[in-house]
């Protein structure tokens, strides 16, 4: 019989997502900004490795698409001049991507099992505001919107990516605050996913692409992934704010989120079965109307999706089932939550 896991507390379970400091090894990265210009925003670090490749790119190809720079002993990488545009961005980096995929470049991010054939959208400020997408040749590239680029791609070029998560969850309203008080459902992820399998989810969760907002992606999601109807989800789900962190995958790729957190609470008196969440499109097994006490113990047990685990502190200490007289490390825990990712040191 297998031993359980070692018992984590809250704070093991948000280091384990926010693990991440850029200061430790700054100048091991190379800052990627839209030219290599000091003056341009950066939209992501870059390691070594993948600087070399980019390097090597242009060595073989008569027209280059890649700039280098130093600027103040700091290393830059940018599109080269003559790539202007968010569509011109957005073919350069198609290209790129689709090319290192079938030449078996990084295969444990972008391989054919990782592959996930979704655009996300690559902002030049990630807190800035989600523009429209502009896909005409002859924009003046004034917006917020820069371009877009193949969803696994992005922990190799460490930009931030964003998603939408939602608990549904009810409660006994004269017993507020105590763990047993409150149940949730809770998924548990189709043992075929290209990532995390087997693990335990949030009620509803899933990436932002490109051209839709939170608050539509999450509509998108409750339906494809949950079954929940349309109208269920626009007149009971309220957002309720972000969570972000940095997060370094086990291969030591960056990879900084924010994720749009929303809550779904059933009404009092209301038919259960028009907010019971059932399997989809393949990507959940089922779904279970668990306890919040069980739910914190299989956090506890590393069972959750690490940043999912995050969303579930994060409504534990909205809600008051986690306080500062029952955690000590409280502060630490809120402060993590909602990080700036250090951007102004990218």
């Amino acid at each position: 019989m297998a031993r359980p896991a070692p018992s984590r507390s809250s704070l093991d379970i948000v280091a384990a997502c926010d693990n991440y400091r850029i200061d430790a090894d700054r100048m091991s990265l190379t800052t990627w900004r839209l030219t290599a210009h000091p003056t341009f925003p950066a939209i992501g670090l870059l390691r070594a490795e993948l600087v070399a490749q980019l390097r090597a790119e242009d060595a073989k190809g008569s027209v280059p698409a890649w700039e280098f720079a130093t600027h103040e002993c700091r290393q830059v990488v940018g599109f080269s001049s003559h790539i202007h545009g968010p569509s011109a961005r957005t073919r350069v980096m198609k290209e790129l991507c689709e090319r290192w995929r079938e030449e078996g470049r990084w295969p444990d991010v972008i391989g054919p099992r990782k592959w996930r054939n979704e655009m996300y959208a690559v902002y030049r400020n990630p807190f800035g505001v989600h523009d429209e997408v502009l896909i005409d040749d002859t924009d003046d590239d004034e917006a917020n919107y820069a371009f877009m680029m193949e969803r696994s791609a992005c922990a190799l070029f460490g930009v931030v990516t964003y998603g939408v998560h939602m608990s549904i969850f009810e409660e006994d309203e004269h017993r507020h605050g105590a763990l047993d008080s409150c149940r949730m459902w809770v998924p548990m992820r189709s043992r075929s996913k290209q990532t995390w399998p087997g693990y335990l989810d949030n009620t509803v969760a899933g990436g932002i692409p490109c051209g839709l907002g939170a608050f539509e992606s999450l509509v998108k999601e409750s339906m494809e992934e949950a079954s929940l109807a349309e109208d269920v989800v626009r007149m009971h789900a309220r957002v309720a704010g972000t969570i972000s962190y940095f997060f370094r995958t086990s291969a030591g790729w960056l990879q900084p989120e924010i994720q749009y957190v929303y809550d779904l609470r059933i009404p009092s008196g209301a038919d259960p079965e028009a907010y019971k969440p059932t399997p989809l499109d393949g990507e959940v097994e089922s779904f279970d109307l668990l306890p919040l006490a069980e739910i914190v113990s299989r956090m506890q047990q590393g069972l959750f999706k690490p940043n999912t685990a995050l969303v579930i502190l994060d409504f534990m200490i909205r809600h008051g089932y986690l306080t500062p007289e029952d955690e000590p490390d409280y502060q630490e825990i809120v402060t993590r939550l909602h990080g700036r990712l250090e951007y102004e040191q990218w």
